[in-house]
């Protein structure tokens, strides 16, 4: 599926804003004042929630992002929009309340578990004078977009008036509607072009319990005859996601089997990515397949999550591994390296040439993996390798080192870099562990000093096969003569 097109449609999301904080930390002990955890946090993190997240995923897939919502006046609302301006959304659709307060909700997540979750939030409906501003901003905006998305999370903002307004400019100006339900009477949504309830909440608005697949397609065939929605698709978690349209069979839509570490966010990715891939000429069951895959990758994921357009064109690949996805540029980094510190993963980092891999490199990699749970291997640029190592290297291009080191199992992501940006590469990273050969006295490593500032270690490896790829090259070359 050619996703090329996502650079260039521009998205109308419209929604109840959150931010969602995330607190981090270990448990050691049961308080004393009464039978629950004491967590001592390490760190926090605050993250946009809601249709914030549904923004995010869209502007991560590289789309222009406009937001419609409601912030309080405190440093919630003012945290809030920092985080919307730093990703490039903009937010001239998004009013001040000093009469709301700003949706936040904590999560606290001790030794990789959530073990709560606090909500500060009113569910109150929005007042008339607001509704107008909205709707004058809706109208205003929405002849210049591609596609409209309603995040409905239940907090007072998307009444029925606020999706008649939506659908009657939507349709006025020919423009696509795709909403994400929240409550029991979707007759709320009426005129939408596409509604994706998951499972339970389509169980609940249909009043069928879904318990096999044909309670499944008795309470899809229900919702799309009872509500007016022109498309209906359910997510199953799991077990995929089913589409519905009128007077055409329900098409189902495997899920691929996964690791689930958070489910949360989910939700807002499949309406991102279902935006994105209709704007962009794909079909119905084309878009549901790909918002199917993105789901598959952000419940791989801890907390709210995003995915973006390389783990997307990855994981949407014919090709079984997709293992090119492992390779990462320097600016994907701080992300990612969040991403696994989130999950408690413990990060190994080498670095080299690796030019004309041989069996001791092998050896090496699958030695420095046993130190941790990732490894990191970061690869000098072809310029470096030159000035390293002299005329006529790399004997082989970055572009082929780094399809060669994706394709060993011991290795979980490759970066290429300078070498004279070394140690922006080492304190991007912090890595728990930094391998090298023992062949290097510690103290010569460079970049240990970094790594043992924020608590690191450097590990030498045994090297015990007397080979090395410069020895190969001047082999090759004296029988070349």
């Amino acid at each position: 599926m050619d996703i090329s097109k996502f650079d260039q449609c521009r998205v109308l999301v419209i929604g109840d804003l959150m931010l969602d904080e995330y607190l981090w930390g270990d448990v050691d002990r049961i308080s004393p004042e009464a039978p629950v955890q004491v967590v001592s946090v390490q760190r926090e993190d605050f993250t946009l929630g809601g249709s914030g997240n549904v923004a995010h995923n869209l502007v991560s897939l590289g789309a222009k992002v406009f937001t419609v919502g409601v912030a309080g006046t405190g440093l919630n609302g003012n945290l809030m929009l920092e985080r919307f301006k730093k990703i490039g959304v903009d937010t001239r659709g998004i009013i001040k309340d000093p009469e709301r307060p700003t949706t936040r909700k904590t999560r606290v997540i001790a030794a990789n578990q959530h073990v709560l979750r606090i909500d500060r939030e009113t569910r109150s409906e929005l007042s008339g004078r607001f509704l107008e501003k909205l709707s004058a901003y809706i109208e205003k905006t929405i002849p210049f977009i591609d596609v409209v998305l309603v995040s409905d999370y239940g907090k007072g903002l998307v009444s029925r008036e606020l999706v008649r307004r939506v659908v009657r400019v939507a349709n006025k100006h020919r423009k696509m509607t795709i909403a994400d339900p929240k409550g029991l009477d979707f007759s709320k949504y009426s005129g939408i072009f596409l509604l994706t309830p998951n499972r339970k909440e389509a169980s609940l608005a249909s009043g069928i319990e879904i318990k096999d697949e044909k309670t499944l397609v008795d309470a899809g065939a229900k919702i799309i005859k009872t509500t007016h929605i022109k498309n209906l698709l359910i997510t199953c978690g799991k077990d995929g996601m089913v589409l519905f349209s009128s007077n055409e069979k329900p098409f189902k839509i495997s899920a691929q089997a996964r690791q689930v570490y958070d489910v949360s966010g989910a939700g807002d990715t499949v309406l991102a990515v279902l935006g994105l891939a209709l704007a962009s000429g794909f079909s119905l069951k084309e878009s549901a397949a790909l918002a199917n895959t993105a789901a598959g990758i952000v419940v791989g994921k801890v907390g709210t999550a995003t995915v973006s357009k390389e783990e997307l064109i990855a994981a949407a690949s014919p090709y079984p591994a997709g293992f090119l996805s492992k390779h990462k540029s320097m600016a994907e980094l701080p992300a990612l390296i969040r991403e696994l510190k989130k999950s408690g993963k413990k990060i190994v980092l080498t670095n080299g040439c690796f030019d004309l891999l041989h069996a001791g490199h092998i050896m090496f990699f699958a030695a420095s993996k046993q130190h941790g749970d990732v490894l990191i291997v970061a690869i000098d640029d072809d310029e470096s390798v030159k000035k390293l190592k002299g005329k006529g290297r790399p004997v082989i291009s970055e572009k082929d080192r780094v399809k060669i080191l994706c394709a060993l199992d011991a290795v979980d992501y490759v970066v290429v870099f300078s070498t004279k940006k070394l140690g922006r590469l080492i304190e991007t990273i912090r890595p728990d562990v930094l391998s090298k050969g023992s062949n290097y006295a510690s103290k010569e490593v460079i970049g240990r000093k970094i790594v043992e500032k924020h608590q690191g270690r450097v590990v030498l490896i045994p090297v015990t096969e007397d080979v090395s790829s410069t020895d190969i090259i001047n082999h090759i070359k004296k029988k070349g003569d």
